[in-house]
C-alpha cells in the first residue's frame, strides 16, 4: 500500500538539517540542539567529515555526511541552515529552495548582487523562506536603539555609525593569508552595512566612498589582504553614515552603533563584558569580551528561534508571529553597500549604488514625531 496523507502535528519540532560544521555552524548546531525547544538538529553535512562526527557525537545526531545534497533532498528535514563558506551561499539557498526547504542563510547571501537574486528568484518560486544571518537585530541594546528611533527619539536621522573591530593580540592576525580578498567588507562589514540599513528605516544608500589598507598585516596585502576600512554611505534620504572596520583590537570584540538626528541621539553596543568596572591606582578598568558568541550570545540563539516560529508557522499553515527577520531584500541591500565599498576602495572613486544594484526600502520610510507623511 501506499502512504496516507495525514496533517503535519503542530507540536512537532521543526527539524534542521545544518550545512556547514566549521566555527559558526558548529555554534548555530548548539543552539538548535539545546537552547530552541521548537527546533530539533537532525541532520549535518560537510566535506570535512571528522569535524561533523565531531560535532554529531557532541549533540546526539545520527545523521550526518560530507555531500549538502544529502540534508537538501532529505524529506524529513523542514529547513536548511546554511553555515558553508560564503562562495557556497546563494546555490545552497537555490537548492534547499527547489527542494522546498525553508533556508537560514548566514551572510553575505551571495558574492554578487546577480548571484543572490537568482537564489531569491528560486525561492520566491518555491514559496519558502529564506532569513539572513544579521544578528545584530536581534541583540537587546541594538533592538532597543531601533525601538527609539521608531518612537521618534531622534527625529530625522542625521548622522550614522556602525563599528566592528574583531578581538585581536599583540602578535597580530593569526594566518592572514587565509582571510579571501574582501573579506572585510563581504563578511565582516556587511554587518554595519545592514545595521546602519535597518537604523534608517525607509532610506536606501545611494553612495559610497572607501578607504582601506593593511595595516595590521601589510606583509599579507600583496595577497590581497585589507585588515582595516573606514566607509562612508550617503543616504537617499539625505543621512550620511559611516562603518569602520579593523581585525585586531587588542582590548577585545568591540561592535557599537549610533544614530543622530534632529531630536537626539541613540547608542547601542560596546566590548564590556558587563557594566562592572574597577577603579584602582593601576586606573579604571573593566572586562571585555573576547569572542563573537560570547557578546552575541543571545542574538544567535533568537535569530535562530524567530527563524524557527516563521517555518513553524509556515508549515502548520498559521500567520507568521511577529515582524520577519532579514530577508532577501535587507541581503540585496548590505551586499550592494559591500561590493559598492570593495570597488570604491580599489580605485578611489565614489560608487553609486545603483551602478552596482537598483535598490528598493526593505521598510516603510520612518515618520518623525510630529511631522506628517
Amino acid at each position: 500500500m501506499s502512504y496516507l496523507q495525514h496533517p503535519v502535528s503542530p507540536g512537532r519540532p521543526v527539524r534542521i538539517g545544518l550545512i556547514g560544521a566549521g566555527w559558526i555552524g558548529s555554534f548555530h548546531a548548539e543552539s538548535v540542539a539545546r537552547r530552541i525547544p521548537g527546533a530539533r538538529l537532525d541532520a549535518i553535512a560537510d566535506p570535512a567529515l571528522p569535524a561533523v562526527e565531531a560535532l554529531a557525537g557532541s549533540l546526539g545526531v545520527t545523521r550526518i555526511s560530507s555531500d549538502a545534497a544529502d540534508v537538501i533532498n532529505d524529506p524529513d528535514i523542514d529547513a536548511v541552515l546554511v553555515a558553508a563558506p560564503a562562495r557556497f551561499h546563494s546555490g545552497l539557498i537555490a537548492a534547499a529552495a527547489r527542494a522546498g526547504k525553508d533556508v537560514f542563510c548566514e551572510k553575505p547571501g551571495g558574492r554578487t548582487v546577480a548571484e543572490l537574486d537568482d537564489a531569491l528568484d528560486a525561492a520566491g518560486a518555491a514559496g519558502v523562506i529564506v532569513q539572513f544571518g544579521f544578528n545584530r537585530r536581534y541583540a537587546a541594546d541594538f533592538a532597543a536603539a531601533r525601538k527609539l528611533i521608531d518612537d521618534g527619539a531622534v527625529g530625522t536621522p542625521q548622522l550614522l555609525r556602525s563599528l566592528t573591530r574583531d578581538p585581536g593580540s599583540a602578535a597580530g592576525i593569526a594566518d592572514p593569508e587565509r582571510i579571501p580578498p574582501g573579506t572585510i567588507f563581504l563578511e565582516t562589514l556587511i554587518h554595519d552595512f545592514d545595521t546602519l540599513n535597518w537604523l534608517n528605516p525607509g532610506a536606501v544608500p545611494v553612495r559610497v566612498h572607501a578607504v582601506a589598507d593593511a595595516l595590521v598585516a601589510p606583509e599579507a596585502k600583496p595577497g590581497g589582504l585589507l585588515d582595516t576600512a573606514v566607509v562612508t554611505i550617503t543616504y537617499s534620504n539625505g543621512a550620511i553614515a559611516v562603518a569602520e572596520a579593523n581585525f585586531n583590537a587588542l582590548y577585545g570584540y568591540d561592535v557599537r552603533g549610533e544614530v543622530f538626528g534632529s531630536a537626539g541621539m541613540v547608542t547601542a553596543g560596546g566590548p564590556q563584558a558587563s557594566s562592572a568596572t574597577s577603579y584602582t591606582a593601576a586606573g579604571i578598568g573593566a572586562a571585555t569580551v573576547r569572542l563573537n558568541v560570547d557578546l552575541f550570545h543571545d542574538a544567535y540563539t533568537a535569530e535562530l528561534a524567530h527563524f524557527v516560529d516563521a517555518v513553524k508557522a509556515r508549515r502548520d499553515g498559521l500567520e507568521a508571529p511577529g515582524t520577519p527577520g532579514p530577508g532577501g531584500t535587507d541581503a540585496r541591500n548590505a551586499l550592494a553597500v559591500a561590493l559598492a565599498a570593495a570597488l570604491s576602495a580599489r580605485t578611489g572613486a565614489t560608487v553609486d549604488v545603483s551602478s552596482i544594484a537598483g535598490l528598493q526600502a526593505a521598510e516603510p520610510r520612518l515618520h518623525p514625531v510630529g511631522k506628517s507623511a
